[in-house]
This record gives structure tokens, sequence and C-alpha cells, in this order.
């Protein structure tokens, strides 16, 4: 089975949506484990516009599985990383304009500044996953940077309409994750992933984590958050 990594953010999201107390994506950790998350995700964007500073305290001493943050490369957040000391950091892009995540860290094009990240966290004992496409170059980069994993970047098929246009996406994805096991790289992904096109992505047998959050938290919103990730969790059986 793949490692179910829930990404909680969207709790904090309607939180914000009141500037009130709740629903309290602490809380949310806890049913989100008991349904068999392996791994509680959460990003701490610099706007602050879901996950507070305090949820990532408390979550950092509440969390009983894993906890991994998604973050921009930006200096104050990497402090605050390097301060609560998360299992794992994953480093993706990050702007003000966006609705959510759109497309992978060009790594590439970071490589002098990830090489210098990545050192950083691993002095502190923290593993480091860069969010990425499904893209050789980028794969290759996250190697070349000392990265321990990678998490494709699964929007484009998300996204894609059509057979043959799903087809081509799973194709890049299958490729990209060959190439990271090759390289000895963790292989997540995660993007857009929901309970009706999971599967074809769970049949990549290189991909051993996927990281889930809008659809498990919508589905939450009608059956609760614990059977939610378990009804995930049951889809993720190979």
């Amino acid at each position: 089975m793949i490692s179910l990594g829930v990404n909680i953010d969207h709790v904090a999201t309607v939180r914000q949506a009141r500037r009130t107390t709740e629903p309290d994506p602490v809380r949310a950790a806890v049913p989100a484990e008991l349904g068999g998350a392996d791994q509680i995700t959460v990003h701490l964007r610099e706007d602050r516009r879901h996950i507070q500073d305090r949820d990532l305290d408390l979550l950092r001493a509440t969390v009983t599985t894993r906890l991994n943050l998604e973050m921009g490369l930006s200096d104050e957040i990497i402090d605050i990383a390097l301060r609560v000391k998360p299992d794992q950091v994953t480093l993706v892009p990050e702007k003000r304009e966006e609705v959510t995540t759109e497309g992978g860290l060009d790594a590439a094009a970071e490589g002098d500044r990830l090489t210098d990240v990545v050192a950083r966290f691993h002095e502190a004992q923290i593993e480091v996953s860069l969010f990425i496409d499904p893209d050789r170059v980028q794969v290759e980069t996250a190697q070349a940077v000392a990265a321990d994993a990678v998490e494709l970047h699964t929007g484009s098929y998300a996204n894609a309409s059509g057979v043959e246009a799903v087809r081509e996406e799973i194709y890049r994805l299958h490729l990209a994750a060959i190439l990271g096991r090759n390289a000895r790289l963790h292989v997540a992904a995660g993007h857009g992933l929901t309970y009706t096109n999971v599967r074809p992505v769970v049949s990549l047998l290189e991909i051993r984590e996927l990281n889930i959050g809008h659809s498990i938290i919508s589905r939450a919103v009608f059956v609760g958050l614990e059977r939610a990730v378990r009804e995930m969790k049951e889809l993720l059986k190979r």
C-alpha cells in the first residue's frame, strides 16, 4: 500500500474565512491519523492565508505519525522550519496571487540556492523533498542538490481530458517516478488527486507516497474526516 499524507490546509481555510477559532486544523490531525494517515501535511505560506504559526507549533507537539511542512524558499519560513523541526520539509513554488500551488518548483533554476538550503535542513536532521513537475531535468536536479525525495506534481494529470491525454500524463509520471527511483530518491506524488482519479497513479509501483488534501476534506464534510481518510486508504491498496 502507498503511504498517505493528508493535507489539512483546507480546514484552516474555513477557519480563516471568518478569522475565528474553528474549525481547528490541529484537532483535524487526530481523526486523520485515526483514519490511517501516515503523515500530516501543512503548507505555511508567507501570507498566512490558512495555516498559522501557532498551528505548526501545536502540530509538531501533537502529531504522532510524521509532520510534513510544505514551504517556499523565503528566509523567514526557512528559519521557522529549522526552529519547529518537522520530520520533512517539501519545498514548493509560491506566488501570492495563486489560489493553490500551480506547478512544480523549477529546481534547475534554483540549483545553487537549493544546495545551500538542503544542506541546512540536513544539518538539522530534517528530510527534504522537492515538489517538481514530472520532468527528467527536475528529477536529476533533485538528486544533484542531495534532496531525499521528490513529490511529482500531478496537476496536469488531474486536469487532463480524454483517454489519450490521460494516458500521456500517466506515462510522464511513470517515467519521472522510474528516474526518481533509479536516483535513489523517495518518490511521492500529489495535487488534484481525488477518489475518482487516484487509482491510475496508485498503479505506478515506483510511487511510494501520495499527499492529498482538498478531496479528502471535501468528502469529510459529509462523512467525517476519519471515514474520509479510511476510504482513501482503501483506494491506495495495490
